[in-house]
């Protein structure tokens, strides 16, 4: 059983998993309407025809140039990594817990979510 010290701390780390969703949702989104605003008042993405920013490096430089395309891009990037952190939260919930059943589970779903990820980078190159 156990302690209402423990209870509290689980719920902690519970509202702390709903607070990184919520503000991972948010922030995303509006990034991603700053994009489009600038797409509107710019008429076009910032880049040629069949082309996206699909590198850390050309999204961070389409940003600095206040490209629209960039923006739309790093804001869809923001919206992976959201579920991403919270895998990685999550671990450390069950860390704290000690179910080391589920740490196991847990770290070997945020390993196929970051070969997914690279696996991705990769293919596009």
């Amino acid at each position: 059983m156990r302690t209402s010290n423990e209870q509290k701390e689980i719920q902690a780390v519970e509202f702390a998993i709903g607070k990184i969703l919520r503000i991972g949702v948010i922030v995303s989104a509006a990034i991603i309407f700053f994009g489009l605003v600038l797409l509107l008042t710019k008429g076009g993405t910032g880049y040629k025809l069949n082309e996206t920013p699909n590198t850390l490096t050309l999204i961070l430089t389409g940003l600095w140039a206040l490209k629209p395309g960039a923006y739309i891009m790093a804001g869809i990037f923001c919206l992976i990594l959201t579920p991403v952190l919270r895998v990685v939260v999550s671990i450390y919930a069950f860390l704290k817990e000690k179910d080391y059943l589920y740490v196991t589970i847990t770290i070997i779903v945020l390993i196929i979510l970051l070969i997914g990820i690279f696996t991705g980078f990769v293919e596009r190159k």
